[in-house]
């Protein structure tokens, strides 16, 4: 996998504790809970955190944990929050362990869930690339249904129809689900300079930056899913970069007010990542 060094990295475990106030917060009374797997290979230490404002940063209150020695997690959540917000898995340099490589992290990347997903009957709660791809196609609106952004997800890699695009793909020994991700989880990890940003130890995600990485990287999975894509996955993340150094970084709590067209274009598979970061309402 592709190495990058993120500028400010070394500081995000710091303001990962800074903004959850210690671990986060969890409901004591009438509760459930949410299981499941993150993964690129299974992550061991990544903290996930149900993301109740939308902003992919622990805030005091949410309810969060860190995955085990298997890279499994359970949150205990109000039951009325189950199926209502997005599960948020952050993957942090030089604490959380691939397993697949049984070395941490060398970047930092951000990993979701939809909010549909949590639900228990679209998926077993496996948050990876391919869920976090599935959660960004949903934000666009361009699809109407979680379905109809499987099938899209599906055929951009050439799946199988029918292919659960949610499923953990280890246990369901899919080589092309599975080595798509770590290329996918390689190209976040190299952008997370673009999209991270710090203020003192409080580290906050541009999401307009964030998405319109994702936008890019869907727009171009076909290219670099297999494991002979290097070539290809050099020249998306030389792209992406000057595409997103190019975006203004957005005020706090604005991002996700918007949409970039390297966003919604690319969700559409129709870009290369060559947009010049315009705003769509």
């Amino acid at each position: 996998m592709m190495k990058k060094t993120i500028t400010a990295a070394a500081m995000i475990t710091v303001g990962l504790i800074a903004g959850c106030g210690g671990g986060g917060t969890t409901p004591t009374t009438g509760t459930t809970s949410i299981s499941g797997k993150v993964a690129d290979g299974y992550l061991v230490d990544a903290t996930v955190f149900l993301d109740k404002n939308g902003n992919y940063q622990l805030d005091t209150g949410e309810p969060s944990t860190v995955t085990d020695a298997n890279g499994a997690y359970t949150l205990t959540v109000d039951p009325a929050d189950v199926g209502k917000y997005p599960i948020v898995a952050l993957a942090i340099m030089g604490q959380t362990m691939d397993k697949d490589t049984g070395l941490p992290v060398t970047n930092s990347y951000v990993l979701s869930m939809p909010a549909s997903a949590t639900s228990g009957t679209v998926s077993s709660n496996f948050i990876s690339p391919m869920s976090s791809q599935l959660r960004e196609m949903m934000e666009t609106g361009i699809y109407a249904s979680m379905q109809q952004a499987m099938v899209a997800l599906q055929t951009k890699l050439g799946m199988t129809a029918g292919t659960n695009m949610l499923e953990d793909y280890m246990l369901a020994n899919n080589t092309t689900m599975h080595v798509a991700a770590q290329n996918m989880a390689s190209l976040m990890g190299g952008e997370m300079a673009q999209v991270m940003r710090t203020n003192g130890t409080s580290i906050t995600v541009d999401v307009n930056r964030y998405r319109s990485m994702m936008g890019m990287i869907f727009s171009n999975i076909s290219s670099i899913k297999g494991a002979n894509s290097q070539a290809a996955m050099t020249t998306l993340m030389g792209t992406m970069t000057s595409t997103l150094q190019n975006m203004p970084m957005m005020g706090a709590g604005q991002p996700y007010q918007n949409m970039s067209t390297a966003f919604r274009g690319g969700m559409m598979g129709g870009m290369t990542g060559t947009s010049t970061g315009g705003m769509m309402n």
